[in-house]
């Protein structure tokens, strides 16, 4: 039964790392349009932001899991079951999202505008200004929050064994149901939950050391 909850570990990496590529790029994209001086951009993204960080994050999967299968048995009359693995992905991915694209803005902002107009100044072409000056700087603003809430996310891939993902916690639900032992097998996943933490607290502590190194 320990195997079973070591396989499932490896569905809840998979399950947060997925997410979290995809939340990343959600998060860029959201940050831009939340920033952009373009109203048909920022309004929605604005709103989105908002929903989705005042709403409870299992809300969040439930109305992807569960809505989705509604919206559309009402416009195809056809019950499609989508896959729980990728409901939870999206779910997560927008919760990060939603978040990460505050960090970005709130480290985009933190550079400083001087720098931008000396490269102005000197010539230098925008595009060129913002890969090699102010994205590097962005990172490394940006990469202590985001570390956090990689480490929220890791936590909240537990929210997704609600809608049948079988990941570490529905594993450890399944066997402490079985053997009657709850507090052995959810002590052996809230132990397997820690190592993968603070093995994650060590290499953004690493990263991060290996980005301020030249500061």
């Amino acid at each position: 039964m320990l195997s079973h909850l070591m396989n499932a570990s490896l569905m809840t990496l998979g399950l947060a790392l997925t997410s979290l590529v995809l939340g990343l790029i959600l998060a860029i994209m959201l940050c831009g349009a939340e920033m952009s001086r373009f109203t048909l951009l920022r309004w929605p993204a604005t709103l989105l932001a908002t929903v989705l960080r005042g709403l409870p994050e299992i809300l969040v999967v439930f109305f992807i899991y569960f809505g989705s299968t509604q919206v559309l048995f009402l416009i195809t009359d056809q019950y499609i079951e989508f896959s729980p693995f990728w409901c939870g992905v999206t779910a997560l991915s927008l919760l990060f999202a939603a978040y990460g694209a505050q960090t970005l803005r709130g480290a985009l902002n933190a550079v400083h505008q001087g720098q931008r107009q000396a490269a102005q100044a000197l010539g230098l072409p925008p595009l060129y200004t913002f890969i090699n000056i102010t994205l590097p700087q962005t990172w490394r603003h940006a990469l202590p929050g985001l570390g956090n809430q990689w480490l929220v996310l890791l936590k909240d891939t537990a929210l997704v064994s609600l809608i049948g993902v079988h990941d570490l916690m529905f594993q450890a639900k399944a066997v402490a149901s079985r053997t009657y032992e709850p507090f052995t097998w959810y002590g052996i996943a809230a132990l397997i939950y820690l190592a993968i933490t603070l093995v994650s607290q060590q290499g953004l502590q690493r990263l991060r050391r290996q980005v301020t190194r030249y500061d």
